[in-house]
């Protein structure tokens, strides 16, 4: 046991922490406090334990659920937060026993992207994880659906009367499933534009609060929100970049990983981890200052493969070495020379420029970009160029001739044979 406010705050429901220690491991309180700070909620005092496997009734044993519940009087709790997956039924049971709202560690990291998301897409997908994860509950009748109600495991989509739930739920996941399917095609459009001009993607992943927004915003000039917490941001940004060798590349922030991460944000965010699927680089950032950083690596790894994007080339940005003792900016290569992790400070800007030299060997300029004029009877050279190469510019004059100014990658370069080129080069357009 551990009391961790004396006082009660002014603001802020007080939460009764859970956290069980089994033989298969488990042992991640600290996460645990930082889940519920995160959610807006003041942790007053955690009772922790072991045990063989848990209780089918109530998770915990008698003793246990004796304890918390006195400990929830002692310190005035609105909410206890479980560091663990409850199933329906416990989670009812331990509602019933304390008298106060039970929250899973699935249902608080839900709470939490609900307050984050901010684009019409990831409200979307929030609220779908949300009603999934409700579906199997639906034990607070005594409300609407779309009633809107405050607190931690209360927020979104609300609750609904018994009698008529499974029915609103259905239609209205429904809606939900359409309208993300549209905004799917709409993101589909876009990678296949970028695969059609060949513009390479490189996707920051890697575990909440490793500092990916920081690198994202250091590398590309933007001002997404970056904050010292959990899930910081929730929404996939992409941003158009030139390197230095006048390659251009994409840069994508996508959402950070947890341990045992939700399989309803998993799913509901499917498109936007699509991003990292469909990428032709990972740039997986890791908190170097971390003491289990290992594992949290680990944690991230098994998401990768989850979602299916274990195989693609990967490149490790050990981050916030400015919280670390002598270790300056380098590069570690293996034994052919390549680079394979990078040692930074997004927010001290040290060893960037590192990053930059590695990008550079990884994506060699492989692309020219030629001034070329076409008459008005190689239309189907014109095609194939359209087809192959990406048209930055194009003027046709009275008599169907065409000046084009195109980006092309070299293997294309014979499309070109026949093509009389008026000027070349690297310059950005």
């Amino acid at each position: 046991m551990q009391d961790l406010v004396a006082e009660r705050p002014d603001t802020g429901e007080r939460a009764v922490l859970v956290h069980m220690i089994f033989h298969h491991g488990d042992a991640h309180l600290e996460e645990l406090k930082e889940l519920a700070k995160s959610a807006g909620t003041e942790p007053v005092h955690v009772v922790t334990g072991g045990r063989q496997r848990p209780d089918p009734k109530y998770f915990i044993g008698t003793g246990k659920l004796d304890e918390l519940k006195s400990a929830i009087e002692l310190f005035e709790a609105d909410v206890v937060l479980f560091n663990h997956a409850l199933s329906p039924s416990q989670e009812r049971n331990l509602e019933r026993f304390l008298g106060v709202r039970v929250v899973d560690r699935n249902g608080l990291i839900l709470d939490i992207f609900a307050q984050r998301a901010q684009s019409f897409e990831g409200k979307l997908q929030v609220e779908l994880a949300q009603l999934k994860h409700l579906s199997t509950r639906l034990v607070r009748g005594w409300t609407h659906l779309e009633r809107q109600k405050g607190g931690i495991g209360m927020r979104g989509p609300g609750e609904t009367q018994l009698e008529t739930d499974r029915r609103l739920l259905a239609v209205r996941l429904k809606q939900i499933q359409q309208r993300l399917d549209k905004v799917d095609k709409q993101r589909h459009q876009g990678r296949s534009q970028r695969k059609k001009s060949e513009t390479p993607t490189i996707s920051l992943v890697g575990y909440t609060n490793a500092g990916k927004s920081t690198l994202f915003n250091t590398l590309t000039g933007a001002d997404i929100y970056a904050a010292d917490q959990l899930f910081a941001t929730l929404d996939p940004t992409l941003r158009r970049y030139v390197l230095p060798n006048n390659a251009e590349v994409v840069f994508a922030d996508t959402v950070g990983f947890i341990r045992h991460l939700p399989h309803e944000l998993v799913a509901a965010f499917k498109s936007t981890l699509q991003e990292a699927l469909e990428a032709d680089l990972l740039l997986h950032v890791v908190d170097a200052a971390a003491e289990d950083r290992d594992d949290l690596m680990k944690q991230v790894e098994l998401v990768l493969e989850e979602i299916g994007a274990a195989k693609i080339p990967r490149l490790e940005i050990f981050n916030k070495i400015d919280l670390l003792e002598n270790i300056a900016p380098h590069i570690d290569r293996d034994d052919e020379g390549n680079a394979i992790r990078v040692w930074l400070s997004a927010q001290t800007g040290q060893g960037v420029e590192l990053l930059f030299q590695v990008l550079v060997e990884k994506f060699a300029n492989s692309k020219v970009r030629h001034r070329i004029f076409l008459t008005a009877n190689q239309g189907g050279i014109r095609a194939k160029l359209f087809a192959n190469a990406q048209i930055l510019e194009e003027k046709i004059d009275e008599f169907g001739d065409a000046e084009l100014f195109i980006e092309i990658d070299v293997k294309h370069l014979g499309l070109l044979k026949d093509v009389q080129i008026m000027e070349s080069t690297h310059a950005k357009f």
